[in-house]
């Protein structure tokens, strides 16, 4: 009898996971890929915080327009702001001086790169800005809390991209924004490894199965998307 139930117990474990991941499907991995595919498009691995250099590099600016992009953040100095996937966080602290009145929580997995966050703030005198050690499936953000939260070349990586957008949604304010940047994957003369861009269509795609809805399309970046989502009704 111990050992029946013990296979009950197992089975409907099983079932659990197996429904938690009926979203998605797999397959051998390309170059670069998981083998795990959202909604028809396989999930890339992640870039690691060994890699913080570059996105430290000194030719960031001219290649991507960071400037710009915070300029056309909808931001003033008291909004909370969330930088999911911080890494480094060479868009946090530039956010940070925009909300002095605000917060900024940047947010990473990677245990390295929350420390480093948290070390450099100290070393800036960002008392606004907070790391936060996210998971997998969730950035780990208090419930209707957020006016903006901001993933640049980061989505595309999520493990579970279902998982942390109904997150996401959660933590974000009535009227707050989910805004994305990404390679464009339409164009192939950008020199980014294919699982690493992605096309508005698939953007749009697998947000709006999520909740969310396309309220803006910035065109100003010279390589990158500026996606900018609200709650749909």
């Amino acid at each position: 009898m111990r050992y029946l139930f013990s296979l009950l117990i197992f089975g409907w474990v099983s079932f659990s996971c197996q429904a938690q991941d009926s979203s998605y499907t797999f397959k051998s991995p390309s170059r670069d890929g998981t083998g795990k595919i959202y909604l028809g498009r396989e999930i890339s691995q992640v870039m690691g915080f060994a890699g913080k250099n570059w996105l430290e590099r000194d030719s960031r600016e001219e290649e991507e327009r960071v400037t710009a992009a915070i300029e056309n953040l909808p931001i003033n100095s008291s909004s909370v702001v969330a930088d999911i996937g911080a890494g480094s966080g060479y868009y946090t602290f530039r956010i940070a001086p925009k909300v002095p009145d605000g917060k900024v929580y940047a947010v990473d997995i990677q245990s390295a790169a929350v420390q480093y966050l948290q070390n450099k703030s100290k070393e800036l005198g960002f008392e606004q800005v907070e790391a936060v050690l996210g998971e997998e499936t969730t950035p780990n953000l208090p419930e209707n809390a957020i006016d903006v939260a901001i993933m640049v070349d980061v989505y595309h990586e999520l493990s579970y991209p279902k998982e942390m957008l109904g997150s996401i949604r959660k933590s974000l304010k009535p009227s707050g924004k989910l805004i994305l940047l990404e390679y464009r994957g339409e164009d192939p003369t950008i020199p980014i490894k294919p699982l690493h861009k992605m096309t508005v269509k698939q953007v749009k795609k697998e947000l709006e199965d999520n909740g969310f809805q396309l309220v803006e399309n910035g065109k100003f970046l010279k390589i990158q998307h500026f996606l900018v989502f609200e709650k749909a009704d």
